[in-house]
This record gives structure tokens, sequence and C-alpha cells, in this order.
């Protein structure tokens, strides 16, 4: 069976959704085991148990999350030119534009020789004071079933060998 490892951050509980969705498609499709690990917890060897992959992250300061970064630079080395090939998919939650964390996400992945095989959503949460961006999220259904419908297509790809 083939493994999918969803790996995000979230702090406010936004990111944390959009993985939990997408992760939920996944099981159902009973296509592939499906691994989620918070950013903070995961590891090279993570990744190199699996067979693609999808990163979840908000984006802070016009950047991926540090926490996600931390991630990145703990497994980037360990993993290079041993995951080439493999697919991804990645979300962003954003305040309000989320195009410079997608071009980070992504670059890091091509870095990696990792297959995209979707458009990278970004969900934009229109958070803009102290208050509002400190505060819990809700993430829309539109933007849940967006989520979903990655992870679904993401865990049924795996199983079938089409990536």
């Amino acid at each position: 069976m083939a493994r999918l490892l969803i790996v995000y951050h979230s702090f406010t509980g936004g990111t944390r959704q959009m993985a939990e969705a997408a992760a939920e498609a996944a099981r159902e499709a009973d296509s592939a085991e499906v691994v989620v690990k918070r950013a903070d917890e995961a590891e090279p060897d993570d990744l190199l148990g699996a067979d693609g992959y999808l990163f979840a992250t908000p984006e802070n300061l016009a950047a991926i999350a540090g926490v996600m970064k931390a991630f990145f630079d703990r497994c980037y080395y360990p993993v290079l030119g041993k995951i080439e090939g493999r697919p991804y998919a990645a979300m962003i939650c954003a305040g309000s534009d989320g195009e410079n964390a997608r071009t980070q996400l992504e670059r890091i992945a091509t870095g990696w020789r990792l297959k995209k095989i979707a458009d990278t959503p970004i969900v934009c949460t229109h958070a803009q004071t102290p208050e509002q961006i400190l505060a819990e999220k809700t993430i829309a259904e539109d933007d849940l079933a967006q989520c979903r419908e990655i992870g679904g297509a993401l865990a049924a790809g795996l199983e079938m060998g089409v990536f």
C-alpha cells in the first residue's frame, strides 16, 4: 500500500483544518496509508518512508511559517537525491496574499526534484488586525472541499501509480 505523508504547521487552526480535510478524503479513498505529522515532529525518515507528500503551512510575514521552514531545514539535506520524482501537493493558509509562501515552498520541492501534481491553493482568511491574525480560524467549507479534493486525488493517484 502506498504511503501519503501530510506535514503541516498551524498556530491558529486554519492550516490544521486544511490538512485534516485532505487527510480525511485521502483516508476515505482507502487507497493509501495516510500519515499526518506536525512539522515540528516530522523527520527525514518520515519523508524517506513515504511515496508522496502534502505540505500545508500558514504564511507568516510573507513567508512559510518558521516551524515549517525548520522542518525543511532539518530534512532537506538528509533526503536530497533520495526522494526525487515523488509526487507532492501543497496548501497555504494566508491572511491576505500567500504568494510568497507558495513560491518558497514550491522552490524547496523543486530542489528535491519532487513532482507537483496540483496547483497550490491559497486559502485567504482576510485577517488583517493583530486580533484577527491571532484569533482561532474557521476555514470555509468551499475551501475545505478543495483541500479534500487534493488529498483524495493524491492518495488515489499514489495507489494507481499514475504519478
